[in-house]
C-alpha cells in the first residue's frame, strides 16, 4: 500500500513539474512576442565617428578628414525621429599654403617660416571645423521581430564652419601673434544640408545598439575675415563645400522594460 502511494505521488509530482515547465515556456514566448511586436517611443544618445572625403571648394583647401560627435535623438512609436547632431572635424591635410609669403627657401628646395630668432619655426598647420544640425528622419522596418531597427534615413539643416588652424608651438612668429593670425586662417561659415542613409540596430536587451551608414554635407559658406594676408586681397567668394563619408555610431537608448517585463531575444 505504501509503495503504491509513493509511486502515485512520484508520478503526480513529475507531471506537475512538467506542466509547470510548459507554462513557463509558454509565458516566455508570449512575453517575447509582446515585446518584439512593439515599436517603442523613447529618446537615445549616440556617439559617432566618421571618415570623410571633401568635394567642391572644400577639396581645394583640405584633404580627407576625421569627424567625431554626438546626437540626442527622440524616436516615436511610428519610427519617425527628431535629432540634434553636433560634430567636430579635423585633419593634417591642408592643401592651401597660406604662409607662402613668409617662407624662406633653401638651395635644396626646402621652404619654411623663420621665427623671431632666425631659426626655422615650429609651425603646425591643420584643418579644424564643426557643424550643428537639426535632423528629421525615420527608421524603416524591414522585417524580423524587433520593429525598432531597420534602414535609417535622416535629413537636416544647420550650420557649418571650417578654418586653417595655425599653431606656433614656441610662440616665436611675430606675423601670427594675436589677432594677426585671423588674416591667415580663412575662417569660412555658412548654412548646410545634411543627409544620412544607413542601418540602425537597436537590440531588445539594450546592450548592442549601433548605426552605420553613409553621410553627406552640402554647405554654402563664405570667408568672414575682412582681409586675406596670403593673397593681399579681400575674399568675397561664395563657396560650395561638400563632405561625404562613412559613419559608425554607438547608441545608448533610454527606454525601460515594457511594463516591467524583460526583453528576450
Amino acid at each position: 500500500m505504501d509503495v503504491f502511494i509513493f509511486t502515485t505521488f512520484a508520478a503526480m509530482k513529475n507531471k506537475i513539474i512538467a506542466f509547470t515547465f510548459f507554462l513557463h515556456l509558454l509565458y516566455l514566448k508570449n512575453v517575447a512576442q509582446l515585446t518584439y511586436d512593439s515599436s517603442l517611443t523613447f529618446p537615445y544618445f549616440q556617439f559617432h565617428a566618421s571618415f570623410q572625403i571633401p568635394y567642391g571648394d572644400l577639396s581645394k583647401r583640405f584633404g580627407n578628414n576625421m569627424s567625431v560627435g554626438g546626437s540626442t535623438i527622440y524616436k516615436l512609436k511610428s519610427n519617425y525621429l527628431f535629432a540634434i547632431d553636433g560634430n567636430y572635424f579635423f585633419s593634417k591635410n591642408v592643401k592651401e599654403d597660406v604662409m607662402s609669403q613668409l617662407k624662406t627657401s633653401t638651395p635644396s628646395g626646402e621652404s619654411f617660416v623663420i621665427d623671431n630668432e632666425g631659426f626655422p619655426a615650429d609651425l603646425r598647420i591643420t584643418e579644424r571645423g564643426w557643424n550643428l544640425t537639426l535632423n528629421f528622419g525615420k527608421i524603416f522596418y524591414i522585417g524580423g521581430n524587433n520593429k525598432n531597427r531597420g534602414i535609417h534615413y535622416q535629413i537636416g539643416l544647420g550650420y557649418l564652419q571650417h578654418k586653417i588652424k595655425l599653431y606656433d608651438a614656441q610662440q616665436k612668429i611675430a606675423a601670427i601673434k594675436g589677432d594677426r593670425i585671423k588674416g591667415y586662417d580663412r575662417l569660412s561659415i555658412g548654412g548646410c544640408v545634411y543627409n544620412y542613409l544607413g542601418y540602425t540596430y537597436l537590440s531588445s536587451n539594450r546592450f548592442v545598439n549601433f548605426t552605420i551608414g553613409l553621410e553627406f554635407y552640402y554647405a554654402i559658406t563664405q570667408n568672414v575675415r575682412y582681409y586675406d594676408y596670403a593673397t593681399a586681397s579681400i575674399d568675397t567668394k561664395i563657396r560650395h563645400d561638400m563632405l561625404a563619408g562613412i559613419k559608425f555610431g554607438w547608441i545608448l537608448p533610454v527606454y525601460r522594460k515594457a511594463d516591467g517585463i524583460f526583453f528576450y531575444d
